[in-house]
């Protein structure tokens, strides 16, 4: 799908291989460590800074779950329902925001 095409994503570590399924034109992830082995404090630095940058996005989410139709079962059998509803409450937070 080419939704990320022109975007540069910022993800956490629980999206390790985003990159194989979308198209993007950058994703930022922070490194990960080795197995046995400890990160250095220059990726530790890193890896704050992004996760500072990437908190917007976090908090913009947890906005949105407020409307619990979006973090309930959604029980309908159209699924272009969901998009409907994800529309609306990114409206009503968004508004939320502003007011």
């Amino acid at each position: 799908m080419a939704w990320f095409k022109e975007k540069c994503v910022r993800l956490d570590l629980g999206y390790l291989g985003f990159d194989k399924v979308y198209d993007c034109l950058q994703v930022v992830l922070p490194e990960k460590r080795k197995k046995g082995q400890k990160l250095s404090d220059e990726a530790k630095a890193e890896n704050k800074k992004k996760s500072q940058e990437r908190i917007f996005v976090e908090h913009s989410i947890g906005g949105l779950k407020r409307y619990r139709i979006l973090s309930d079962r959604l029980r309908t059998k159209k699924n272009e329902l969901y998009n409907d509803f994800l529309e609306v409450c990114a409206g009503l937070w968004n508004f939320y925001l502003l007011n």
